[in-house]
């Protein structure tokens, strides 16, 4: 008997090394078959039956003017671009209905010039947001500090404006398809 290979090794006739690896491949799958986890997309929590949703009226309880038209369109198009469900014309026609709220947009400095003063702002939001099944009022999915982020340059005072609308937009993009990512995961 080889004192490295110890006794699988040798009935498996494997050198220490291709033991080790065939060994650690084992190990390896059998943790991930058994974690429990899945990947997203892969079931959904909305019944098929329900096929239509309405976007309410976002609220906007900031100082930004207009937060909450981008947020409410940004959740729009994300739900028209994934094409699971039509869109209703109003609340009465919608099987499912997402409401939500924009509760503070904050701009801080991300990163500072030489001179100190601001090279990059960081634009951070808080969303109430919730989806739920029209008849019964039944709550879907539901968060109450739903947090996103987005960066943009700050240069001259035109063009920071322009930038920090930009990321704005972005930031609304990308919530919405998180959000609705959570959504139909049930998470």
């Amino acid at each position: 008997m080889h004192v490295g290979k110890g006794v699988w090794g040798q009935i498996l006739n494997l050198s220490p090394n291709r033991w080790r690896t065939g060994v650690l491949l084992l190990l390896a799958s059998l943790l991930l078959a058994g974690c429990g986890y899945r990947f997203a997309g892969e079931e959904e929590s909305v019944a098929p039956a329900f096929r239509t949703v309405f976007v309410d009226t976002f609220t906007n309880k900031t100082g930004e003017a207009y937060a909450e038209s981008i947020f409410r369109s940004a959740f729009i198009s994300r739900f028209v671009q994934e094409g699971r469900f039509k869109l209703a014309r109003s609340r009465g026609e919608a099987d499912l209905i997402c409401r939500g709220t924009v509760r503070s947009l904050q701009s801080a400095p991300l990163a500072y010039k030489a001179t100190n003063l601001s090279a990059e702002d960081r634009i951070t939001v808080t969303l109430e947001i919730s989806f739920d099944e029209r008849e019964s009022g039944r709550v879907i999915w539901a968060e109450g500090s739903f947090v996103g982020t987005g960066d943009y340059p700050v240069t001259t005072a035109g063009v920071t404006e322009s930038s920090r609308r930009n990321a704005l937009v972005k930031l609304a993009n990308d919530s919405a398809e998180r959000a609705y990512r959570l959504m139909m995961s049930g998470f």
